[in-house]
């Protein structure tokens, strides 16, 4: 007797593609798929790198890039969307677009301003971009700290980065603080212009090639079967710290998340 399968939650994700499937849109894919949802990818440039460093990039044309987005959407319910590398004005613009005719599914943005090898992914014009068009329709930003600076150059604390954040128009800021000098890492939750809870977690020996993206695919996973933006950072992040605890190293670089580290059960 044949039986209808419920359909997971969509999160259609913009992200650039990686080579090496550490970070990127493979991230995206991974994590998504981890929490039980269906990744819809729409790829937003092609990299050249390895797990040391973007060497140099290339964005797709922003016409494809949008008609890759408005198809997907036309035919597939969208609960919610994940933001990843952009790299320039014109896809910034595009995806306002897109997001201006979409303004009930929440939205994620990983602010990705340089690689984890220090290469620059956003220039000034393209942060301009990004605070003026993105941020005001974004539901979590989560910038590190290093990124939280940079996007809010005004403020002399990341307190006060977070509450500039928000006066920009996203509606929840979680910074995290695996940049900083600290001998545990905090990442801090702010909302409702305030800090509604700070996260500690131990600081891991190693850096890792895909961090950022995994958390905030992660949390747009999250949100798509319908928790709360608390919850779903919270969740997002016992499942992103889990990962990078088990990951692995494949080049002479970054260590790598283990997405899947769920699946070996009992065997490790």
């Amino acid at each position: 007797m044949s039986h209808q399968i419920k359909s997971p939650p969509a999160v259609l994700a913009f992200s650039g593609l990686d080579p090496t499937g550490g970070a990127g849109i493979q991230a995206d894919i991974e994590a998504i798929a981890s929490m039980g949802c269906h990744c819809l990818p729409v790829i937003t440039a092609l990299t050249v790198q390895n797990s040391q460093n973007v060497i140099r990039y290339e964005t797709v044309d922003s016409n494809l890039f949008e008609e890759q987005a408005r198809t997907v959407l036309q035919d597939i319910p969208v609960k919610a969307i994940k933001i990843g590398m952009l790299g320039s004005v014109d896809l910034i613009q595009a995806l306002h677009g897109i997001l201006k005719d979409h303004p009930n599914i929440p939205v994620v943005l990983d602010p990705i301003i340089s690689a984890g090898g220090g290469k620059t992914l956003s220039a000034s014009e393209t942060l301009k971009a990004m605070q003026e068009l993105l941020i005001p329709m974004t539901t979590i930003i989560t910038p590190n700290s290093e990124e939280a600076r940079l996007l809010a150059r005004e403020a002399d604390t990341l307190d006060a980065c977070a509450e500039q954040l928000q006066d920009m128009g996203c509606e929840y800021v979680l910074i995290t603080g695996t940049h900083e000098d600290t001998p545990a890492v905090t990442n801090s939750l702010y909302g409702n212009h305030r800090l509604l809870e700070s996260f500690n977690w131990d600081r891991l020996a190693q850096t890792y090639h895909g961090s950022g993206c995994t958390l905030a695919a992660c949390i747009s996973a999250m949100l798509a079967h319908g928790l709360d933006p608390f919850n779903a950072v919270h969740e997002a992040q016992e499942y992103t710290w889990q990962s990078l605890s088990e990951g692995y190293q494949l080049g002479k670089g970054q260590y790598f998340p283990n997405r899947f580290y769920w699946s070996r059960g009992d065997e490790h």
